[in-house]
């Protein structure tokens, strides 16, 4: 969460006339940054990561464990004691400073990030799971005793009406909160006056309550309301992320429900403008290829869900669009058809790389012509301008009355306004005002791990993953409708494992043969350990030279039809090919992350490739290995993604009756067992390895 300003925060209704006040200020900002800007080199990788946390408060007389709500306190006491200097005798020796932490949409919530940015270089990311310890332990240094911090992505009781689910207790109120919603109160919403007037703008502009639906997980004994029907799956196989017609689901009516959650971010700096663009693009058709390997989260409002992730129900909960701009009425009042949420996938790329072609561009994209009219006279390229006059669509959602009149050289905040509600899997970010922070991309479609070895596991994977595509000049390129066909399918339950998600195949320059995967140059050794203990493996062998099971032709490339692949009703039975043989095609999780065998080395060959192409000692190259393990066996199916151990957990429990609940007792001894796991006193060899070590029996400082 960014800086929070002070102010007098404006209604809707005078918000509104503004609108064009701020859009045309806001562009004017960006275009002097862009002016400052445009020819300047910042300095190199810095990197960091975002990771939200819940404080859960444990009733262990009643088996409970609920939200607590004391986040105010517990910043006051986070922030006093990172300013001590005492602190810095604990500080382990690879960190190079006391972290930050920052307030977050729910009164639960808490951020972290490190106090200083990592660098991309191998000796610095093996230090990021200590950063990410500590961080950790600060906090839980400073809870109540009954108190723990837990990198939950959602909560699964959030919401529920048949008992408490917050500390202290939180009431709805249909008639006064800022979100009107029958599930929860105001007291869950962070008290600074930038949240409840969001979500009361939100709620206003809409027309009405967000409404959020996800599917329903159907078990022998759930209740099926009268008028729905049982999914004919009866449980047994994943159906669409979204409830279809007249089969049942879970409601939600709040923006608590989806920027309650939690989840992790990584923003990295690019040597300059173009660079950013570049490693935009690449990474988004792999946002929802994280996202299906993240998932954590199978439950909501005290029931199991269909799916496995959040992404649907956070969209869904800022929805802000008009039933004119959802295609429910003609347009009248309003100047956009707006086929998606201000939370979603990414809509454009916009490098301007040759091979960023028109036929990509394959979905409704509504854009603001007057503002890319605008940025274009200015000097900006159409793709570039394209993309900001599609943010600029949207209008302003909090403005505050001290801030209406801003000087347009030294404040970026009327861009800022627009820019940071647009929330998508990826974000293009200007330099800050007065900073030497350069062009950076911020990749945001990660659910947050139980553990900091995952969350350090998957930041570095993206991390090399984008210095990889820099180095090898790698095309990631597919058509946009794929990838936010990936992104449904990569929600549905056990979608890492029983999906195919459409990835292009030629992923190396065609000028550039010898880039193809040099496996000559590359030692190639058997694992040392069990594929059960990725923390301590030591294998040099590329992930590409395993072959998936299945039928591969001649060249090696799988050719397999989607819709049998994916389990979706929503894809198609061909390759994507153009005129220039370009493809984007079918494959498992499997052969995305470590390659089919052939020509396609996967995602985590190029990232070995990267790695073996560097100067780096043994043990540090052996350690970053032990982190791409985790993603290398998740990927796998030989470890599985915390949302199928959490739903494990959940219908293994000795009290679930088959009948998709999540009570109060499964949910308490699910928070316990996480944090065990955490502090590795609680085994989780299928979600972490066998020889995975935690922070301790307390976690404490």
């Amino acid at each position: 969460m960014g800086l929070l300003a002070l102010g007098t925060p404006l209604t809707w209704d005078e918000t509104k006339p503004l609108a064009e006040h701020i859009r045309d200020h806001g562009i004017t900002q960006f275009l002097n940054t862009w002016d400052r800007w445009k020819d300047k080199t910042g300095k190199g990788l810095l990197w960091g990561d975002e990771i939200e946390y819940m404080v859960s408060s444990f009733d262990d007389e009643n088996k409970r464990a609920k939200l607590s709500l004391r986040q105010t306190e517990i910043l006051e006491k986070l922030q006093s004691v990172t300013l001590d200097p005492a602190l810095e005798k604990f500080k382990p020796t690879s960190c190079a400073a006391i972290p930050t932490f920052h307030p977050e949409y729910g009164r639960y919530m808490l951020e972290s990030t490190p106090g200083f940015p990592f660098s991309g270089n191998p000796s610095s990311l093996v230090s990021v799971e200590a950063d990410m310890r500590f961080r950790r332990q600060i906090i839980r240094s400073h809870l109540k005793h009954h108190e723990v911090p837990i990198t939950l992505t959602a909560w699964p009781r959030l919401g529920v009406t048949d008992s408490a689910f917050t500390d202290p207790e939180t009431h709805p109120d249909t008639e006064k909160s800022s979100s009107r919603s029958q599930y929860v109160g105001e007291l869950l919403t962070n008290p600074h006056a930038r949240f409840p007037t969001l979500t009361a703008n939100i709620r206003s502009r809409r027309g009405s309550k967000v409404d959020i639906r996800v599917p329903l997980f159907i078990d022998e004994n759930t209740q099926i309301p009268d008028g729905l029907n049982a999914p004919l799956s009866n449980g047994y196989g994943s159906g669409p992320a979204k409830p279809l017609p007249g089969t049942p689901y879970i409601h939600m009516d709040a923006m608590a429900f989806g920027m309650g959650c939690c989840c992790l971010q990584i923003t990295f700096q690019a040597w300059n403008v173009d660079e950013a663009r570049r490693v935009y693009d690449a990474l988004v058709p792999v946002a929802p290829i994280m996202l299906a390997l993240t998932a954590a989260s199978p439950a909501f409002r005290g029931q199991l869900a269909d799916v496995d992730a959040r992404w649907n129900v956070i969209a869904a909960s800022v929805d802000d669009r008009t039933e004119e701009e959802r295609g429910l009425k003609p347009l009248k009042n309003d100047t956009y058809r707006i086929p998606k949420s201000r939370y979603d996938s990414v809509d454009l790329y916009i490098s301007n790389d040759e091979r960023n072609k028109p036929e990509y561009h394959d979905i409704d994209v509504p854009v603001n012509q007057a503002v890319k009219k605008r940025l274009i006279e200015h000097g900006l390229d159409d793709k570039l301008a394209s993309h900001i006059g599609h943010l600029f669509i949207r209008d302003p959602l909090v403005q505050f009355s001290e801030t209406i009149d801003q000087d347009d050289v030294e404040s970026m905040d009327h861009f800022e306004n627009i820019q940071s509600t647009n929330w998508q899997t990826i974000r293009f970010k200007p330099p800050p005002v007065n900073s030497p922070i350069g062009w950076r991309v911020e990749f945001r479609s990660m659910e947050v791990q139980m553990t900091d070895f995952e969350n350090a596991a998957f930041s570095i994977f993206i991390v090399l993953l984008t210095r990889a595509i820099i180095s090898f000049d790698l095309n990631f390129y597919m058509p946009i409708s794929k990838v936010d066909e990936n992104m449904q399918g990569a929600q549905q339950r056990n979608a890492s494992v029983a999906n195919k998600f459409f990835f292009r195949r030629n992923v190396f320059p065609s000028d550039r043969p010898l880039a193809r995967f040099d496996l000559a140059s590359r030692p190639v050794s058997p694992p040392s350990s069990s594929p059960t203990s990725p923390t301590h493996s030591r294998s040099q062998s590329s992930a590409a030279n395993h072959v998936p099971n299945g039928n591969v032709n001649g060249n090696g490339h799988r050719r397999a039809h989607a819709r049998e692949a994916s389990g979706s009703s929503s894809t198609c039975s061909t390759p994507i090919e153009n005129e220039l043989g370009d493809e984007a095609v079918a494959m498992t999780m499997d052969e995305i992350i470590n390659g089919d065998g052939g020509s396609f080395p996967g995602l985590m060959g190029v990232v070995n490739a990267y790695l073996n192409s560097l100067n780096v000692d043994v043990c540090t190259k052996c350690d970053i290995r032990r982190y791409l393990d985790l993603i290398k066996y998740r990927a796998k199916g030989q470890l599985i993604t915390p949302a199928t151990w959490i739903r494990q957990f959940i219908t293994s429990h000795p009290s679930y009756k088959k009948d998709s609940v999540v009570s109060d007792e499964i949910n308490y001894d699910l928070v316990k067992a996480i944090d065990e796991i955490e502090r590795g006193v609680r085994p989780a060899p299928e979600l972490l390895g066998k020889d995975y070590v935690g922070s301790g029996p307390t976690g404490c400082l």
